[in-house]
């Protein structure tokens, strides 16, 4: 049996020139309607290569395996949730719980609109779940949402906060993911968003409360 440990995950080479640039991000838009259309379990370099119409051993040169592939399309979907956080939660010119509802819409409708791609790859986690990068990338949201949490609560106890915080991201998250296995209307989102955020903002506002 393979140890996980051992596969590399990395890019065999970091794309310099803007040729190169290009076709890396053919191979993973190629990599992306492969994916959505096969799954995890039927993904392959040799079906992201026809798809992208260029040879294996040109997508060898950056990806060295479907492994390299999948932990490059997770880490974009990381980086972007990430940024997400970031761009709602630190805006600073909003209350707090006009934040959280917004997060809370915006993640929502993003869940929806990339089901396919965050199941299949929920499916290849095992394959890079251990990996420095999904280790950083949690500790990255989880200081967005402490800090986040220190402004909305300011008068509960640490404790009290990282409960709270853990238990909205984890509810959100899982919740989120559920909601959108199945397809769903412009309406249906913005209804299910808007109940799940007015259960966050009464939660919330509960602990500020106590």
């Amino acid at each position: 049996m393979t140890d996980r440990r051992t596969i590399q995950i990395s890019l065999r080479k970091q794309p310099k020139q803007t040729r190169s640039t290009e076709l890396v991000a053919i191979i993973l838009e190629a990599a992306v309607q492969v994916l959505a259309k096969e799954g995890a379990q039927r993904f392959t370099t040799a079906r992201v290569a026809e798809k992208a119409g260029i040879s294996v051993g040109s997508l060898y040169q950056y990806f060295p395996n479907k492994a390299a592939i999948l932990f490059r399309l997770q880490s974009d979907e990381w980086r972007q949730t990430t940024e997400l956080l970031r761009g709602i939660l630190e805006d600073v010119r909003k209350p707090p719980l006009d934040r959280l509802r917004t997060l809370v819409h915006a993640f929502i409708r993003s869940e929806c609109e990339e089901a396919g791609i965050r199941v299949a790859l929920n499916d290849a986690a095992p394959l890079y779940r251990d990996a420095p990068e999904a280790q950083e990338a949690k500790a990255t949201g989880n200081r967005i949402v402490r800090a986040f949490m220190q402004e909305a609560l300011p008068h509960a106890s640490e404790a009290a906060r990282a409960l709270v915080g853990d238990l909205m991201t984890t509810t959100l998250s899982t919740v989120g993911k559920h909601f959108s296995e199945s397809p769903r209307t412009s309406a249906e989102i913005e209804a299910y968003a808007d109940a799940m955020a007015d259960m966050f903002c009464t939660y919330l506002k509960s602990h500020e409360l106590g």
